[in-house]
């Protein structure tokens, strides 16, 4: 049986802790951005996944291949409720894109702009922690992982500090679409390691983004409501 992390040496990878307190697994739904049949910005994602999971994470892989242009369907299209449904499953996230054209795919950002701030009471993605990583067809460039900071910083999310680039992506997997033993699997392995640990450390500080603002928007929201039953 062909071990599914053949380029990780198991003596050098601490466990972590994921059962706190009797808690379930920390929940990471990973997102990539090509709907080729043969995408690496996917492959790379798999790899994350099977790290994560040895990490002691739940996984979850959207797949983008069918899911419409932003607000060229109904929200209730099937694709955007799978995605939704992710996103509030969710407690911490990892995004990949290809860089196109010096920047993320607009297969990805399809993805990102389908999913509001805040859905009724609930927000999807805000304080939940976030690793991002990119792919490139040529020498190594950050543009794409420097864009997806920002956008998760829109969405209210904790960035880790690590990351992933990719170069000449076509290179790094073999025959059997596994990443080859190289110094950039290695730090896909850190960055997956530093995601769980960050995941563990914030999943339950809902504190942390409790905000002024939103306390107030709600507290009129509900005195808006009152009178309104007074009447």
């Amino acid at each position: 049986m062909t071990h599914p992390l053949p380029n990780l040496d198991p003596s050098l990878t601490q466990p972590i802790a994921t059962d706190q307190n009797g808690q379930h697994k920390p929940r990471i739904l990973l997102l990539y951005g090509s709907t080729r049949s043969r995408s690496f910005s996917r492959l790379l994602v798999e790899e994350a996944a099977r790290l994560l999971e040895h990490f002691g994470a739940e996984t979850q892989i959207f797949n983008p291949c069918g899911l419409p242009l932003p607000d060229d369907a109904p929200n209730d299209h099937p694709k955007v409720q799978e995605l939704l449904e992710l996103m509030q499953w969710s407690q911490g996230q990892v995004w990949c894109s290809p860089e196109r054209h010096g920047a993320m795919s607009a297969v990805f950002k399809a993805q990102i702009d389908w999913v509001p701030l805040a859905i009724g009471a609930i927000r999807p993605t805000q304080g939940k922690t976030l690793a991002v990583m990119q792919v490139c067809g040529g020498s190594q460039s950050f543009n794409v992982v420097n864009q997806l900071r920002v956008l998760g910083r829109w969405m209210r999310m904790f960035t880790i500090p690590n990351q992933s680039s990719v170069p000449k992506a076509y290179l790094e997997f073999d025959e059997n679409n596994r990443m080859k033993p190289s110094a950039l699997y290695d730090r896909v392995v850190d960055v997956m390691e530093e995601l769980v640990k960050f995941t563990l450390l914030l999943r339950d500080r809902p504190d942390l983004v409790d905000r002024y603002s939103e306390r107030k928007e709600s507290a009129e929201e509900l005195t808006r409501r009152v009178n309104q039953s007074a009447l």
